[in-house]
């Protein structure tokens, strides 16, 4: 019901639910709350009695306030005593700045402020990147971006040895880049060598850091594309481009010299081939004539007339199949008669020139003067027999 509502009843009542008169009250004192609060705290510690009734409540109230705030300071240190370590993380404790235990994953305690306690994660890799110019070898400067990647290996040493060991490693990353690639030529940078260089930085890297003994561990180095100073960059580019037309016109030339010398090598084969094959054939053809001919002589001695006349028409055979041209000859007194085959000639134009031939036989013509009953012509040729 509102103090003000209309009825009458506004000139008797305020905010606080109380009547104007003798019974008002007023807005709650703050001063009588913490007293009465003070009491009850009193009660539970022992100070029962009422303000007035004893002259020593004041101190058993402060006795009380005492007890209060040491179970609240208790309650605080024991929140910060216990502390929760994760699967990926470790804890080293150090007891009067001792290092007294190395903590895995669970629920601990530690008492603080005799105890410290370094907690850390230990499986999250890291990264540290750095890049700057370098002198190579050959006396080229280069600038080589790289990125190192790394872990804490012994959160011990990590804590204890090195008061700052990632400054440790970045000054040990510089030395080992620079030794590394001080001793490398500037083609090994940039081309092919970085893998190598990778290589080189991380294992001396490790030396390093071991030696400081840090607890780091190194897990990568990733060396990005080394490049010249700004200043030079375009001779350089000069310069890899020549040396990418020098290996092109290389993998040409081998290209070709592995098309070229199979085939000059097969053809040179194939040549020895056709020659000890041609010398096998006229070595085999002449020791066939040398075997028919003294065959030939024993039976000439046998026969001479026979073989004799048998060689004459055998030669005269071979000879007349090779020529387009027949001269028949008759008896004496007749006239001689040329017969030219023509179907012979036109395949004769095909091949090489023939050889002119005096004197041949006709069969065709001694055929037909046979069945006429006329005496068959003698075939002869001029060369005398």
């Amino acid at each position: 019901m509102a103090w003000n509502e209309p009825g009458g009843n506004s000139n008797n009542q305020d905010p606080w639910g109380g009547r104007r008169g003798g019974d008002r009250k007023g807005p709650p004192d703050l001063d009588e709350a913490f007293r009465k609060l003070q009491e009850s705290l009193n009660g539970l510690f022992g100070g029962g009695k009422k303000r007035g009734d004893d002259d020593g409540s004041g101190k058993s109230g402060g006795f009380g306030l005492l007890f209060v705030g040491l179970g609240l300071l208790a309650v605080v240190w024991l929140y910060s005593a216990i502390y929760v370590v994760d699967e990926q993380e470790q804890a080293v404790v150090l007891r009067f700045g001792k290092y007294y235990e190395t903590v895995g994953p669970g629920l601990n305690i530690y008492f603080p402020p005799i105890d410290r306690k370094f907690q850390e994660n230990v499986t999250r890799e890291r990264a540290y990147s750095k890049q700057g110019q370098m002198l190579t070898e050959d006396e080229n400067i280069i600038e080589v971006p790289l990125t190192v990647q790394y872990k804490i290996g012994n959160l011990q040493d990590f804590v204890l040895n090195v008061d700052q060991p990632e400054i440790s490693l970045q000054h040990a990353t510089d030395s080992a880049v620079r030794h590394v690639v001080g001793s490398t030529e500037m083609d090994q940078v940039l081309t092919e060598g970085r893998e190598l260089l990778a290589s080189e930085v991380k294992d001396r890297l490790q030396r390093f850091l071991d030696t400081y003994r840090t607890g780091i561990l190194v897990t990568q180095v990733n060396v990005q594309s080394a490049a010249a100073p700004r200043e030079v960059q375009e001779a350089f580019d000069d310069v890899i481009r020549a040396r990418e037309d020098e290996q092109r016109e290389k993998n040409l030339a081998e290209t070709y010299a592995n098309g070229v010398v199979p085939e000059a090598r097969g053809q040179a084969q194939r040549m020895i081939e056709d020659a000890s094959g041609y010398r096998d054939e006229v070595v085999s053809r002449a020791q066939g004539e040398a075997d028919r001919f003294s065959k030939l002589v024993a039976e000439y001695r046998k026969a001479p007339e026979v073989t004799r006349e048998r060689l004459y028409l055998d030669t005269m055979q071979e000879l007349m199949g090779n020529t387009s041209k027949v001269l028949v000859t008759g008896d004496k007194g007749q006239n001689n008669l040329l017969y030219l085959p023509l179907d012979k000639m036109i395949d004769g134009r095909s091949s090489s020139a023939p050889s002119a031939i005096s004197g041949a036989a006709a069969g065709d013509l001694g055929a037909r003067m046979s069945s006429s009953g006329q005496r068959q012509p003698e075939l002869r040729t001029r060369e005398s027999r």
